[in-house]
């Protein structure tokens, strides 16, 4: 690295093209690395996320946010220094990672944390193994020197988890036909014209059930609204289901099919000519599924209610054609949540981890 390394926030358009430019030079168009909605990330742009890039000379070398979430620094018990979509070459990882501890120093806060996007219930993480194996739309994929850049600089590992890959046509769970519900217990599928009165019991579920998580805060309706945006239109809907029980939302699971290699393609630009171009070939893209949450409300918990949707969901992936099933992060002190997958016969894809650093 040269003397010149500076970072600077991002205030233009051309900042924020070389911004979302500087993963095409770290992984060179490697198709196991799926990029962000360049979409998502300019609405953050637009809303007054701080982003920032590092250059060596007039190179772009490394990027970041910089950001606080007063509900995380309450769950954590203390003030972080939060920063996120989070990439850098092997030779600046330190001169970034000076950067962010600065900043949170300078900031008075009391550990930085990351990376997230913007939040570790929304985005984020780094993958610790598994590196042979491709990334997926909701997940990070990394090259190997990021967590031991990390780990040389002195960040500790938080919430260490796996994200699965299952085989859909061997899960022995799967009955023939629907078994029998327990009384007062209905179950129900997504309905793209009704998805607009689905979610709202979805997050109702969702941040009942994921509350006791040490990395979790409460979902927002306009944030559960921006994570689903364009959602209706790849909704599988036998792939979103969930169950009431006396007319209660008690449990839920929501897949969608894996999309990771358009979104490879597109370069992550999912602009509105991409979207008619991904509705009119949608069908090529029910090979592979992705979990992407589910959940049981508390007081409900330890019923078979979980157990009930995944037998439906496994019958509804192998009708429907699909060969796997892959997940997001589930955490390892949460066993009880890998459950199903390893009923289906799945095993661990990713090591993967958030990382933390204490300033003194």
């Amino acid at each position: 690295m040269s003397g010149g390394t500076r970072l600077r926030p991002v205030e233009s358009r051309r900042d924020l093209r070389d911004f979302l430019g500087l993963t095409d030079r770290i992984y060179g168009g490697d198709p196991r690395f799926v990029p962000p909605l360049r979409q998502q990330v300019r609405r953050w742009f637009r809303e007054g996320v701080p982003m920032y890039v590092l250059r060596d000379g007039r190179d772009v070398v490394a990027r970041t946010t910089l950001h606080t979430d007063a509900a995380f620094d309450a769950k954590l018990g203390r003030p972080l220094q939060l920063f996120g979509l989070t990439e850098f070459t092997e030779d600046a990882a330190e001169a970034l990672f000076d950067e962010i501890v600065a900043a949170g120093r300078r900031a008075g806060r009391a550990a930085v944390f990351g990376p997230v996007s913007l939040l570790p219930n929304q985005s984020g993480g780094v993958i610790t193994s598994g590196y042979d194996d491709r990334g997926f739309i909701d997940s990070a994929w990394n090259h190997p020197f990021y967590p031991q850049a990390y780990e040389k600089y002195g960040f500790g590992r938080r919430f260490e988890s796996d994200t699965w890959i299952c085989p859909v046509a061997g899960d022995p769970t799967a009955p023939a036909a629907p078994e029998p519900l327990p009384d007062g217990v209905e179950l129900h599928r997504g309905d793209r014209k009704r998805i607009g009165e689905q979610l709202p019991l979805l997050r109702e579920m969702l941040n009942a059930a994921f509350a006791q998580l040490g990395y979790y805060t409460e979902i927002s309706a306009e944030q559960l609204a921006r994570q689903t945006d364009g959602l209706a239109y790849l909704l599988d809907e036998s792939l979103l289901l969930y169950l009431t029980k006396e007319g209660r939302p008690v449990a839920f699971v929501l897949c969608l099919p894996d999309i990771s290699e358009f979104v490879v393609s597109a370069g992550g630009d999912l602009g509105l000519f991409a979207q008619l171009r991904l509705l009119a070939t949608r069908s090529r893209y029910r090979r592979d599924a992705v979990l992407i949450i589910k959940g049981t409300v508390p007081d409900e918990q330890g019923r078979g209610h979980m157990r009930v949707l995944s037998r439906e969901l496994s019958r509804n992936l192998r009708d429907g054609g699909y060969a796997t099933l892959r997940s997001t992060y589930v955490e390892r002190a949460n066993p009880g949540s890998a459950a199903q997958f390893v009923a289906m016969g799945g095993r661990p894809l990713h090591g993967y981890t958030f990382y933390e650093k204490a300033l003194s």
